[in-house]
């Protein structure tokens, strides 16, 4: 059985719409499809050029997955692509320029867009600074949110603009617009100098260490995304867990709520959240600053 949704100018065919892709809830691709309809007039100008690296559950969540990074051949011809560099040749990948993008995506059982810190012009230039607070398991969400406020007071006291988003997952992104042309090098050792000066100063609850089981009982701060061809969930992207929740960008004040929890958002209310109040992202890209000197954030 296939359904045919209009979405926009498009009529977009979404084959066994029924099938659940979630369980516990039961959450049906057409769900997931009508969730990117309703929330991409807002996800749109955050991912929009981006290439987009496809997280896809042809069997539902809860058996193995895999990542889609070339566009396969059977993709119709009006999904925009562009084909970047990589060692040794090159992919092609999804560019998500209107909604019936996203909702086709969904039909072929994606249920997580995830995007590059760079656009598809000018790939090794990226426009956005991402730390991850991802914690260890035992690390209340109370922690996570204090580490994320500090970050935030650093990065604008340096003469960045801070967003806030929770992953839908453990933890929270603390994101900065930065204008292009520092390379992902440059931007990588800003974000590096930060997650050292806070390691130093609260060694106790915060760590660099990439191995889960050396990491104790901190948050481990990720500025790892921050390379060449490396990735991040999209906002408003569901995530592969139960109860389908999302990646929720939140306004800065929000870290502060007690009641806050990384996956606060599912796929039931997330669009409901986003027509009450608004995408607490907009504008982003206005306010991107140029990368501030290293010294002023290492200390």
């Amino acid at each position: 059985m296939t359904e045919t949704l209009t979405v926009g100018r498009r009529r977009v065919p979404i084959s066994h719409p029924d099938k659940a892709l979630f369980a516990r809830p039961t959450i049906t691709k057409r769900q997931l499809a009508r969730h990117y309809e309703r929330v991409a007039s807002a996800m749109l100008p955050h991912v929009r050029d981006r290439p987009l690296a496809l997280q896809a559950f042809p069997a539902g969540i809860d058996e193995k997955g895999f990542f889609l990074k070339s566009v396969p051949r059977y993709f119709p011809d009006w999904i925009t692509t562009a084909t970047v560099p990589k060692r040794g040749g090159t992919l092609t990948q999804v560019l998500a320029r209107d909604a019936a993008t996203l909702v086709y995506l969904a039909g072929q059982n994606v249920v997580t867009p995830h995007v590059w810190l760079s656009r598809a012009d000018r790939p090794r230039a990226p426009d956005r600074l991402i730390v991850d607070f991802d914690p260890a398991d035992g690390v209340g969400f109370a922690e996570v949110r204090a580490a994320a406020r500090d970050a935030g007071a650093r990065l604008r006291d340096a003469g960045l603009a801070t967003f806030a988003m929770v992953t839908g997952s453990r933890g929270v992104h603390v994101v900065c617009p930065v204008r292009r042309g520092p390379g992902f090098g440059d931007v990588h050792r800003f974000a590096r100098a930060l997650a050292e000066a806070m390691v130093a100063a609260d060694p106790d609850h915060l760590t660099l260490e990439w191995h889960r089981d050396e990491r104790g009982r901190r948050i481990y701060l990720d500025v790892n995304r921050i390379n060449y061809a490396q990735h991040a969930v999209a906002p408003y992207g569901v995530r592969p867990r139960r109860g389908a929740p999302v990646a929720m960008p939140i306004e800065w004040d929000e870290l502060c709520d007690d009641g806050l929890r990384p996956d606060r958002f599912t796929i039931a209310d997330a669009a409901d959240r986003l027509e009450a109040q608004g995408d607490a992202w907009q504008g982003m890209a206005r306010r991107a600053r140029g990368l501030p000197a290293i010294d002023r954030v290492a200390r």
